[in-house]
């Protein structure tokens, strides 16, 4: 039965996708809780915790920043109040299914960057692992603490209009979007305070706990008080909220390349005190901006000497450099070969068919197919360098056929997967909008943590695919429920 209230007996379902909240036969078991309550709720109320939400995110300044013609323009970051529900035992599934993937993805890195057995046994082509541009030679035969690169992973997760979760990416270099989740859960439990605990919602406020745990057991050094630190670009990044807030939550310096100083390949932070040692190094800035001594001679985001430094065993960096060769969007859909290979088993969660464009066979189907498929640069995010085929112009379209025939291996193309929906509290009514969910591990020396729930990301812009926040996008708070909800 659908409900009598009239905010939700407007709603309308799209065809042919699956809806989070609403199934044939009405509410999902999961929202039931939740739609009761929103039945007895006037809409003037609901407008009112919707601004109240706004006005929230802007004191608090949770911002997010697009770059648009070469100026950053800081946003105050869109939310959504409805909140997106999980039962416990699809939470299960979901978590089980990434951690058999991190670890995967963690000894392929170590692998490709030793012994490269999953090369010399021909699982996957030696020739699509070096024109990565993420490969870094210079990460080869370096020992890493712990043999643990992928230290924080946000793996992106659809689901299709089977009801299945589908992974889209993995994103293991330095995954934004936890501190969104933070503050997402931080504003709905003022908004719906009793509907939490009633729910038995699984809290997800552990998280920089966890990270916190797992950096200090990164140290070398036998004290107890290692230093450990989150490195920024700077102010101008666009993640620089979340960098302040995760330094804040955790209790540790927030610095910039300038803040820190290589002596005799040990790493110091610059204090009024004079220089301290730094043991842990927590960094938001890409690998070529590293140490310039190194990759790029023109950053001034990094540390000279901090490579050197690293390779030596004298600091830990979170996430090892060179993780990128195992985010590439063409080494994806090598990633179920590598879970039978590493670890015997089969994957647990489903990943979306990818069409190698250096395939010639491949390229010609996808060119005639254009219209149904995604097309995406292999080392992009953010939504950038993209075309989804059923929305694109012809001439888009012919401008992506040029690109792809002068630089193949740059770009992948994926049937175009239909994102299910929830609905959204947008101008005063319930509409159906599309969304995927991020979750967040964490993989430390004593095994791989996972808050439940993660980042789940909305494409604001009726009918759109894309839900990144630089593309327009949005986010709501995911539930997840105890095992006594179901």
């Amino acid at each position: 039965m659908m409900p009598e209230n009239a905010l939700l007996r407007s709603y309308r379902e799209q065809p042919n996708v699956w809806d989070e909240m609403f199934e044939a036969g009405g509410v999902r078991p999961e929202y039931r809780n939740f739609v009761s309550t929103l039945e007895n709720l006037p809409a003037a109320e609901l407008t009112h915790r919707d601004e109240l939400a706004r006005k929230l995110f802007m004191s608090q300044g949770v911002t997010f920043t697009v770059y648009s013609s070469g100026e950053g323009i800081e946003k105050i970051f869109p939310f959504d109040i409805i909140p997106r529900i999980i039962q416990h035992q699809e939470w299960l599934h979901i978590e089980a299914g990434i951690k058999q993937r991190l670890k995967a993805l963690n000894i392929f890195l170590k692998d490709i960057y030793h012994e490269q057995f999953i090369i010399r046994d021909g699982i996957i082509p030696a020739a699509l692992v070096y024109t990565c541009p993420q490969f870094l030679r210079e990460m080869m035969h370096v020992p890493v603490p712990h043999d643990i690169y992928t230290h924080i992973a946000g793996v992106d997760l659809i689901r299709n209009s089977d009801g299945q979760f589908y992974v889209l990416e993995d994103n293991l270099r330095t995954p934004s979007g936890v501190s969104y989740m933070l503050e997402n859960r931080s504003i709905t439990s003022r908004l719906y305070p009793d509907l939490l605990p009633r729910n038995n919602v699984q809290p997800v406020k552990k998280y920089p706990d966890l990270l916190l745990r797992n950096l200090l057991a990164l140290s070398d050094r036998h004290i107890s008080e290692p230093t450990v630190v989150l490195l920024s670009p700077g102010i101008y990044n666009s993640a620089y909220y979340e960098h302040a807030t995760l330094a804040r939550l955790m209790g540790i310096e927030l610095v910039e390349g300038g803040d820190l100083v290589v002596n005799n390949h040990h790493v110091f932070m610059k204090t009024t005190r004079g220089l301290r040692q730094v043991d842990v190094i927590y960094r938001r800035v890409d690998d070529e901006f590293l140490d310039p001594l190194v990759f790029r001679p023109d950053s001034a985001l990094g540390v000279p000497g901090i490579y050197a430094a690293y390779r030596k065993g004298n600091v830990a960096i979170v996430n090892a450099m060179g993780n990128g060769v195992a985010d590439d969007k063409a080494v994806y859909s090598y990633v179920p070969q590598m879970i039978k290979y590493y670890l015997n088993e089969e994957p647990i969660l489903n990943t979306v068919p990818t069409y190698q464009m250096s395939d010639p066979e491949l390229r010609k189907m996808v060119f005639e197919r254009m219209d149904q498929m995604v097309i995406k640069k292999t080392n992009e995010s953010g939504g950038y360098g993209m075309l989804i085929g059923s929305s694109a112009s012809e001439q888009q379209m012919q401008e992506f056929r040029e690109a792809i025939t002068q630089d193949p291996r740059s770009f992948i193309a994926q049937p175009i997967i239909s994102l299910s929906s929830t609905p959204c509290y947008l101008n005063g009514v319930l509409q159906p909008r599309r969304v995927d969910l991020r979750p967040y591990a964490l993989m430390g020396p004593g095994g791989i943590d996972i808050v439940p729930g993660g980042l789940t990301r909305v494409a604001l812009q009726e009918g759109s695919l894309v839900v990144n926040s630089s593309q327009g996008g949005g986010s709501k708070d995911t539930w997840v429920l105890g095992p006594e909800n179901q």
